[in-house]
């Protein structure tokens, strides 16, 4: 993987869209419609299990669980757990499988939202202002739980054995942000770290998931690597919507990470261009009169670009795992869905 700490003061390198974007320009890359229409059966019959797994017997778990679901999201996770599957070979029904990375997704949610205070979530209150902390920490409980039992019924025991490594790394790479929370003087090295882990480790599962119920080790390294470096641009292209994104696409005001001084990569590169933004930042939280003008400087020093810049390279180092697959539509589906990811508000 690319290291992060050799953008600061170097002409960032630049990525155009390649494979089926190829020619494209960055802000004219589409949906990869592609990828949904090879497996909108799979994401049709996912999307219905989805419904009865968080369909617990009680009342207010399943309340908490849909609650959350019921709003929306991208569902990245299940369509590259299909992808990843249909691209190594496996066939059957992987419906319930797919819900795996979603399920888990859905319970760290919850959970983080408690952990972080969160008001607001996918464009509404957060669960817990509408259910209360205990409850929607318990759902969140549910929801792993659940999570590992579909994946030990559909996967089996190297299936299960990563997916419980993965929620591992995702657990301490919220208690890592929790530590570094206002710490401007954490690394770019760390900042990956913790995104690594929190983000990309589950994504990682998801693309692997397949190449897990083959049993090829190799190949399960491919998909994984591939995995992790979609995740981590994913993230990055997410942080640096924070500074020049779409309130309707990233669910939370322009500038929220900013204003809370949460280090992210277009922050990182800011700070290391424009020193006195960060002496700014150390004297305390913006203020929402403050917000533009540091929001503009941040913008200012081409940290948004190199952060892109970033992130593209991450995918194509992605991409090229999976040059052992043997050509077809689900491979070529997977590297397009890789880079819409990164350029999907460009």
């Amino acid at each position: 993987m690319q290291r992060i700490s050799s953008l600061a003061g170097t002409s960032p390198r630049r990525y155009e869209p390649g494979g089926v974007s190829a020619g494209t320009e960055r802000s004219r890359v589409r949906p990869p419609t592609q990828a949904f229409s090879l497996v909108a059966q799979d994401m049709a019959r996912a999307e219905g299990q989805l419904t009865e797994l968080l369909g617990s017997r009680l009342d207010d778990v399943r309340g908490v669980a849909h609650y959350l679901a019921a709003a929306g999201g991208k569902r990245v996770r299940p369509l590259l757990t299909a992808l990843g599957a249909r691209a190594v070979g496996v066939g059957g029904d992987l419906s319930r499988l797919m819900c795996v990375g979603e399920v888990i997704h859905l319970g760290s949610l919850l959970h983080d939202d408690v952990v972080d205070d969160a008001s607001t979530r996918r464009g509404r209150d957060a669960a817990q202002h509408v259910y209360g902390n205990a409850l929607v920490i318990l759902t969140g409980d549910y929801c792993l739980a659940q999570g590992v039992l579909i994946a030990s019924e559909h996967g089996g025991h190297a299936c299960v054995s990563r997916l419980a490594e993965a929620v591992k790394d995702m657990a301490e790479g919220e208690v890592l942000q929790l530590q570094r929370a206002g710490d401007l003087g954490t690394t770019m090295d760390e900042y990956l770290e913790v995104i690594d882990r929190k983000s990309a480790a589950l994504i990682a599962w998801c693309a692997s998931a397949g190449a897990l119920i083959l049993d090829d080790e190799a190949l399960v390294g491919r998909m994984e690597r591939f995995g992790r470096a979609v995740g981590v641009a994913f993230q990055v292209t997410d942080d640096i919507l924070d500074y020049g994104g779409v309130e309707a696409v990233t669910g939370k005001a322009l500038g929220a990470d900013l204003k809370d001084r949460k280090l992210t990569l277009p922050l990182l590169i800011a700070m290391k261009e424009l020193p006195e933004l960060r002496e700014r930042l150390d004297a305390g939280p913006p203020t929402d009169e403050e917000l533009p003008e540091l929001l503009a400087l941040v913008r200012g020093t081409g940290a948004l670009e190199r952060s892109a810049d970033y992130a593209r390279g991450l995918v194509e180092e992605g991409i090229e795992e999976l040059s052992v697959l043997p050509p077809s539509p689900h491979r070529e589906a997977l590297a397009s869905l890789a880079r819409y990811l990164v350029e999907r508000v460009s």
